[in-house]
């Protein structure tokens, strides 16, 4: 099956959820700081640099817009700050957590929160803490496995069952990527796809 098409620009970046643009479907990336998101969000969109990588953990304290254009529709894809990033302050990282709380709960155009957990080390109590917040408030959610060429292969098997109950989802509602690797990728921007060009329910 050819790969889904897909491209992606950089719009703006944004302190305050109220200044986002304007967006009929949006996905969010969430994830805590060293996950990997913008070098998911840079494989997604088969670009190096589109979204800004870093060896230092918090990097990413703003809420990142990209423009998506997909087969059938176009949309925006958020990556918001990066959580649990012990060396920020106190008042940082509750800046960066009353941000992206304001953001979950009153973005409308909101389809799909990916949840990235590192594959290779699963579930964070945070992580944990993070999916059961969304679940509770109601808002959609995928978790998505970062890092799976980290994992040895003959760990997989187990690794999938133990970050699955972590994480509290069905083992084949885990999507399970590998940026470096390209390993889920092009399942990954089907499913986008498919969650900004999906009229909302209800």
């Amino acid at each position: 099956m050819a790969a889904p098409s897909i491209s992606m620009t950089f719009r703006m970046s944004v302190e305050d959820p109220d200044l986002m643009p304007y967006s009929h479907a949006e996905v969010a990336v969430i994830g805590r700081s060293n996950v990997g998101k913008s070098s998911l969000v840079n494989a997604v969109a088969r670009q190096r640099e589109l979204a800004r990588t870093s060896k230092t953990p918090g990097r990413t304290q703003l809420l990142n817009v990209f423009d998506v254009t997909v087969q059938g529709g176009s949309g925006t894809m958020v990556d918001l700050p990066g959580y649990g990033y012990a060396k920020a302050s106190r008042s940082a990282r509750d800046r960066w957590q009353e941000r992206m709380e304001q953001y979950l709960l009153d973005r409308e155009p909101l389809r799909m929160v990916m949840a990235l957990v590192d594959g290779e080390v699963g579930p964070t109590r945070l992580d944990v803490a993070t999916l059961r917040w969304l679940r509770y408030n109601e808002i959609p959610v995928t978790v998505v496995a970062t890092k799976h060429d980290k994992v040895k292969a003959t760990a997989r098997p187990k690794r999938k069952r133990e970050l699955a109950e972590g994480a509290e989802v069905e083992q084949g509602d885990v999507v399970w990527v590998s940026a470096t690797k390209n390993v889920g990728i092009d399942r990954l921007r089907g499913m986008i796809g498919g969650w900004l060009t999906t009229a909302p329910q209800g």
